[in-house]
């Protein structure tokens, strides 16, 4: 009978260990990681593992981001996201986010509210859309690599982004000012990091922007831009960078 009782002890300590290392924890806050438009979730991996380091609970999502338009996206992926959230019993919801990933967010929460929802971060967010876009949707190839979400990512005021307004959350923008490909650059006016301007990743309702020299495609990896995202998700702002970096709250906005 005793060798019985202690079977039974192990076995539900070796199931609320097999738990914990899956991650499924209570009462927790979460934090959503969504890739940016052509990738996958491998991109967030460095910055799935250290936020997970930093105590956070993540679900670092894959979603087909070439198959349909960003509305249909983010009613489907954000979605089935926060009822896993939810079945774990996050209490706050987070999201960070690399590009398109960003108008996801916006997109759903312009249309739903979300009461377990903490903080947000972008990562070169193309909130004001993209030249690129502008100069290049109307090509077959650009939407054979981009799908139809890829075209509505304009500059003019009929693109998906300019729609959705401010936001009326807690949001950190990070952006960069590298560019690895400099033919895209000549379309972008102004400071860019490749694929977006530094003025279209602002946003009107953002309580902090940060400029990092990086790039769009690897701005996820940088690890400067890694130790910012959690310090924003942790205390709801970016640690103190050098001026050129960080800009007052009255200039963030005066451009937009």
């Amino acid at each position: 009978m005793r060798r019985m009782t202690q079977i039974t002890i192990l076995i539900v300590l070796f199931g609320l260990l097999e738990s914990t290392c899956r991650g499924d924890y209570f009462d927790a806050d979460y934090i959503v990681l969504l890739h940016g438009l052509a990738r996958s979730k491998q991109s967030m991996s460095r910055l799935e593992a250290r936020l997970s380091a930093e105590g956070f609970r993540v679900l670092n999502i894959d979603y087909p981001s070439r198959s349909k338009g960003i509305q249909a996206l983010a009613e489907e992926t954000i979605k089935q996201a926060i009822l896993c959230c939810r079945d774990k019993g996050a209490k706050k919801i987070h999201f960070v986010t690399h590009s398109m990933g960003g108008i996801l967010v916006r997109c759903y929460l312009k249309q739903h509210d979300l009461p377990e929802l903490g903080r947000v971060v972008m990562l070169s967010p193309p909130n004001g859309g993209s030249e690129v876009v502008d100069m290049f949707r109307d090509w077959s190839f650009f939407r054979w690599v981009n799908g139809p979400a890829g075209e509505e990512l304009g500059t003019d005021q009929n693109s998906l982004p300019k729609k959705l307004g401010p936001v009326d959350f807690e949001l950190g923008v990070i952006t960069g000012d590298r560019s690895l490909n400099l033919l895209l650059s000549c379309i972008i006016p102004g400071p860019d990091d490749g694929k977006v301007s530094v003025r279209s990743a602002k946003v009107k309702g953002m309580k902090d922007f940060l400029v990092i020299h990086t790039s769009h495609p690897f701005i996820m990896q940088n690890l400067k831009v890694i130790e910012q995202t959690a310090h924003f998700l942790k205390q709801g702002k970016f640690i103190d960078e050098p001026p050129k970096n960080r800009l007052r709250r009255a200039d963030q906005e005066e451009d937009l």
